[in-house]
């Protein structure tokens, strides 16, 4: 029988992040589509009415939030994926540190674009 290479070991801390932040995302993303599907229909949403719901500072914090959670599950489970594939050695380093650079841009991309609707940047 063909040996099975997994990352779920469900006693480490990222198979635990990765449970976490997916109840988190699901409750994000419920007040996500909440806000922007049902309270403002898509037809009515722009720039400026982005801009001033960013300026709410529990809107703001619920959306860094959704960008910091989003970008660790994302990452984490694309990295989790590529382990469960057999990746190893000095590939699966190379995937960890790309994945890691990557996921620290785009968190950091979301802070600036985040930041510059409320005009500090």
């Amino acid at each position: 029988m063909a040996q099975t290479n997994s990352s779920f070991n469900t006693s480490g801390t990222m198979w635990f992040l990765q449970r976490v932040t997916g109840i988190i995302l699901v409750a994000l993303l419920a007040f996500h589509f909440i806000v922007l599907h049902f309270i403002n229909h898509a037809a009515e949403i722009s720039f400026a009415g982005t801009a001033v719901r960013m300026e709410q500072l529990w809107y703001f914090i619920l959306m860094i939030a959704f960008l910091v959670t989003a970008a660790f599950h994302g990452v984490n489970g694309v990295y989790n994926a590529l382990v469960n594939q057999g990746i190893s050695g000095r590939r699966k380093t190379i995937a960890k540190w790309v994945l890691g650079v990557a996921g620290v841009f785009v968190v950091c991309q979301g802070l600036v674009v985040a930041f510059a609707f409320i005009g500090v940047i």
